[in-house]
């Protein structure tokens, strides 16, 4: 990655690469040296999308990665609900939704009030944040 990251950061732009629960620890050292913007944890292995539960997998994630850099750290891959985001606030810097939206986006397309149901969702998984918000 090191072509990438010296024309990312030549055009003042953050690079920002993902570890996984699979990830060996050679390989979560190359992600905190060769990222600057933040970390992107995927919270699972397997494909993205909405789950039931986070997986037991993504906290000794979260905690091998702040072992290694004082990088803001995301977390991604099937966080769909104000649980998951309450469950993950106190051990990270940031969420991913993204399942969530497409597939409410997907089910109102063309509905007047899908503007509305966004910001009503987005609400909704805010209130995870609690006293972190």
């Amino acid at each position: 990655a090191h072509e990438y990251v010296g024309a990312m950061h030549r055009q003042g732009l953050d690079t920002v690469f993902l570890a996984a629960p699979t990830s060996t620890e050679r390989r979560l050292k190359l992600v905190a040296e060769y990222s600057s913007g933040f970390v992107y944890l995927v919270s699972r292995t397997g494909v993205t999308g909405e789950r039931d539960s986070l997986s037991d997998s993504v906290a000794p994630l979260v905690r091998s990665m702040r072992a290694i850099t004082d990088l803001p750290l995301a977390v991604g891959f099937g966080i769909s609900r104000p649980e998951h985001v309450a469950q993950l606030a106190p051990q990270v810097d940031a969420v991913v939704v993204g399942s969530a939206f497409v597939r409410l986006i997907e089910q109102n397309t063309g509905n007047g009030s899908l503007e509305s149901r966004l910001e009503s969702f987005t609400r909704e998984l805010k209130l995870g944040l609690g006293a972190y918000a």
